[in-house]
């Protein structure tokens, strides 16, 4: 964990230099940064779980957000590394003079990755854990709680406390089984709703005053997912890794009909036939 943070500090620092690199070099380009940001909710309204729940915030969300944005890590989510053996003292020892400033380089936009929240409660050592909300059938593929208000939450959070000049949703979606049909077509009606149900998130978002100004949906194509390589599916457009065929799902359509109507579509989503691109 000692070893994390130093290197989260740098990766952050590296970022703050990068923006007048790119500035200097390209004087109308628009420079941003991009955090997947989580909001926190705690398993019960018991202190603990509600301290449990500032801490998982602390760590992931505002230690990355407050250097940016107030130029200075949490002295809370500090303390709770001093707690848990993580750090030898409030003194962070990879910080050096100036660095902070540098983090805090003013920048044009937040790139903002959401696919769920977290909810957490004390663990037996007092450390946060985290704890499920949903059953089985109610998660995504990759196993996380489908809760499209917590879109709503975190931008509506995020422009209250830190005030971004402009944001943007630059990566949200979900993995599901997809099923081909005999037609070719792939009817992944979870999908499309997970789609719908965030975008409306983000339409109320905007209402509320978030300077939402941009949205990207992941993922275009079915890809490798990391560690779990080509089983998660999160394309709008199915990929046969053998033949390399595209097929859009119907969550492409709806996605294609919010793109030219500029709205979420209440009802059904025209489909190609066949589905096939």
């Amino acid at each position: 964990p000692a070893l994390a943070l130093r290197v989260a500090h740098h990766l952050m620092l590296a970022h703050g230099h990068a923006v007048g690199v790119v500035r200097r070099n390209v004087p109308d380009a628009k420079v941003g940064i991009v955090l997947i940001l989580v909001p926190v909710d705690a398993a019960s309204e018991s202190a603990a779980d509600r301290d449990a729940a500032r801490a998982m915030d602390g760590q992931f969300n505002r230690w990355f957000l407050d250097p940016l944005y107030r130029g200075a890590y949490p002295v809370d989510a500090i303390e709770d590394r001093v707690r848990w053996g993580h750090l030898d003292s409030t003194t962070l020892p990879f910080v050096q003079p100036g660095d902070l400033e540098v983090i805090a380089t003013p920048t044009d936009f937040l790139g903002v990755n959401y696919y769920s929240r977290a909810v957490m409660e004390a663990g037996p050592d007092g450390r946060p854990r985290g704890v499920p909300q949903a059953p089985p059938e109610d998660l995504t593929a990759m196993g996380w709680e489908v809760h499209p208000q917590g879109l709503a939450t975190i931008l509506t959070r995020v422009t209250r406390e830190y005030a971004p000049r402009e944001i943007h949703i630059t990566e949200n979606g979900s993995a599901f089984e997809d099923v081909v049909e005999p037609s070719g077509r792939i009817a992944d009606t979870r999908r499309l709703e997970y789609l719908r149900d965030h975008l409306r998130m983000a339409a109320h978002s905007i209402a509320q005053g978030v300077p939402l100004a941009g949205y990207f949906a992941w993922s275009l194509l079915d890809n490798w997912e990391w560690a779990k390589g080509y089983g998660p599916r999160f394309g709008l457009v199915r990929v046969d890794y053998a033949t390399q065929q595209r097929t859009l799902k119907d969550s492409a359509y709806l996605y294609r009909a919010v793109i030219a109507g500029h709205a979420v579509p209440d009802g059904p989503v025209p489909l190609s036939a066949g589905g096939r691109s």
